[in-house]
């Protein structure tokens, strides 16, 4: 079985080695090496949106929320996965107009407000992907060990250096090439898994029940899942990327919706399993992950596809985010070559693939970042408002850290306990810090171009 197991995983990176190298290799230079433009339809856009979204994340987080807290929250997990891709399809068309030729998040950033605030947006932008990439390397790491007698280091290295051979070499189109069949791929191994591992599960009792988690914490929950997942994702340079991917602004609304359409169902479908699980009375383990807990009673051969499951999500966010990392270095440094280019996407990869091999928890981390992308989210997108300014954004920006840590200063009556809210000890997402972060850095931004109407040159 073992090396049944082995082999399907290093056929699985092999296809989808064999499916990045046969993209068209860039030929318009360093642009189309991190843009692709104008090159992508719907139908690939809304696949690419979907592979990219999804990672070995959705197997832990969703199955839990909706085991423990139940449907409301899992339903506010969904929507804040999609939520970005609805954003997209219908602010990305304007944002393509504002800015044609650009490629990066901080470019936009650039264009509205100026240098300052760009480098700002592009630090936020690059912990967060870090903080991703180093949390999917490590998941694969943990679900390989946990299905198998197979060193999860070893999956962290193959996934790794697999999709740095093909997106160092195709850059983003290689990056949508394999996105388009990872995406149909994990819909497929998503439907097999789930299906045969309900089926295997012992009758429900009359007393079961859902979550007894009040309604008032359960939409709190959802709430929180909703503002952290959609801020930090709107900060993905990897989805920026495909904006100016997209063949015109048409397939660009088409694809994000389709991308975001797929996104709830899929994260509604693996959530449900969770709730099942914990109905079902299964023993969800300690921590509970309610996905892996309803394998034990599956049969054995069901822990290959579950495996190929994990390592098509996580290739396929991984190989999006590398690219994404190189392209916001193109951007930041001007004069860098395509050689150049390739060689920064390896080089970022090193630090990601020494922390994940420690096997280490980055949900604390990552939570920080994403509460980082909630203090700036809405003066970024209010760029593409004519009378926002950049003074506006830049006070609207600090307002939004100050609206961070009020929740915790005002219910623990220091700043050092606001601090420490806003750092989320144990890993443990709570509404304060995010609402206050969106609220304040809204209301001053609007504040700021009611008293300074007009837009300063840039």
């Amino acid at each position: 079985m073992l090396y049944t197991t082995v082999a399907a995983l290093a056929a699985a990176l092999l296809l989808f080695t064999w499916l990045g190298l046969r993209a068209r290799l860039a030929d318009g230079g360093l642009d189309d090496y991190v843009t692709a433009r104008n090159s992508q339809g719907a139908r690939a856009l809304g696949l690419s949106f979907l592979a990219s979204g999804m990672g070995g994340w959705i197997l832990f987080a969703p199955p839990e929320v909706g085991a423990l807290v139940g449907p409301v929250a899992l339903a506010g997990y969904a929507i804040g996965a999609a939520l970005p891709f609805i954003v997209f399809a219908y602010c990305g068309p304007a944002i393509r107009r504002y800015l044609p030729e650009g490629r990066s998040i901080g470019e936009f950033a650039q264009a509205c407000y100026g240098n300052s605030v760009r480098r700002w947006v592009s630090l936020i932008s690059v912990l967060y992907m870090l903080c991703f990439l180093t949390a999917e390397l490590t998941a694969i790491g943990a679900i390989t060990s946990l299905l198998s007698g197979i060193n999860g280091g070893i999956a962290v290295i193959g996934v790794a250096v697999t999709t740095l051979i093909y997106t160092a070499w195709g850059g983003l189109r290689a990056s949508l090439m394999t996105d388009r069949w990872q995406g149909l791929l994990l819909i497929l191994l998503l439907i097999v898994v789930g299906f045969v591992a309900l089926r295997q599960l012992p009758d429900m009792a009359n007393t079961a029940a859902l979550p007894s988690i009040p309604v008032g914490s359960a939409l709190s929950v959802a709430l929180t899942l909703i503002i952290a997942v959609t801020a930090a994702n709107l900060f993905h340079q990897g989805y920026w990327q495909r904006l100016w991917a997209a063949k015109n602004d048409a397939a660009l609304g088409r694809g994000a919706l389709l991308g975001g359409a797929i996104t709830v169902v899929v994260v509604a479908l693996v959530g449900g399993l969770g709730i099942t699980a914990a109905m079902s009375g299964l023993d969800l383990g300690t921590p509970p992950i309610p996905f892996f807990a309803l394998l034990n009673n599956a049969p054995p051969w069901l822990t290959i596809p579950a495996l190929v499951l994990a390592l098509t999500l996580v290739a396929s966010s991984v190989d999006t985010l590398q690219n994404a990392m190189a392209s916001l270095a193109v951007t930041e440094k001007k004069g860098l070559s395509l050689t150049g280019a390739r060689w920064v996407t390896v080089t970022l990869m090193v630090p990601v693939v020494i922390v994940a091999l420690q096997g280490v928890s980055v949900l604390r981390l990552f939570l920080i970042a994403d509460l980082l992308c909630a203090t700036a989210v809405v003066p970024v997108l209010m760029g593409l408002w004519s009378r926002m300014t950049t003074k506006a954004a830049i006070a609207g920006a600090l307002a939004g850290l100050a609206g961070a840590v009020l929740p915790g200063w005002v219910a623990g009556g220091t700043l050092m306990s606001g601090l420490v809210v806003a750092s989320f000890p144990g890993g443990i997402p709570t509404l304060g810090p995010f609402a206050g972060a969106l609220i304040a850095s809204a209301a001053v931004s609007l504040l700021m171009v009611l008293l300074l109407p007009r837009r300063q040159p840039q």
